[in-house]
């Protein structure tokens, strides 16, 4: 269906009729239910929380278990935050909170899984991309150094990398 059908169809509904198809997508689909939660109640500082709280518990579980050390917890965050409309301080402070639990981890255990390092980098690159993306690289910039310089200590197999992407935003 296009929008312009779309359109066209919702025109041709009485307003009772749209109030019953938004209610029931409400219950039905999660995303829209996420989404008019945080229309109604933009508590970015309580998503924002929530979400650190999962991503540490990736690394360091609360139950006992053994951390999963998926990114793809934290991606998934990353993503709604961006579909929600999540102001951008906050998306960024939560992409670099990311690697910074995984390196605090990193600093306990060694970690001998190339693709790990490979996927912080991913991280690392799309994280300042958005910095830029948004001009707030500024305001982020130290963050982003610890986190490159941390590579360099804990000796990252591609720590060079961190490094030249940190050098080319300085100049």
């Amino acid at each position: 269906m296009s929008k312009r059908d779309l359109k066209k169809y919702l025109s041709e509904l009485t307003k009772e009729q749209l109030e019953e198809q938004i209610i029931e997508l409400y219950h039905k689909f999660n995303d829209v239910k996420t989404y008019y939660d945080f229309v109604f109640n933009p508590n970015e500082d309580k998503l924002l929380e929530e979400a650190k709280f999962k991503i540490s518990n990736e690394y360091f579980p609360i139950r006992g278990k053994r951390p999963k050390m998926r990114r793809s917890v934290a991606q998934k965050f990353i993503k709604q935050f961006t579909k929600l409309g999540v102001d951008a301080f906050i998306i960024a402070d939560l992409m670099l909170y990311n690697l910074e639990i995984v390196q605090t981890y990193s600093s306990e255990k060694i970690i001998k899984n190339e693709t790990f390092y490979k996927s912080m980098l991913i991280s690392f690159q799309q994280a300042i991309a958005f910095l830029i993306e948004n001009g707030i690289l500024q305001d982020f910039k130290s963050r982003a150094e610890a986190i490159k310089e941390e590579t360099i200590e804990q000796n990252w197999v591609n720590a060079s990398d961190f490094n030249a992407i940190v050098e080319r935003f300085e100049y």
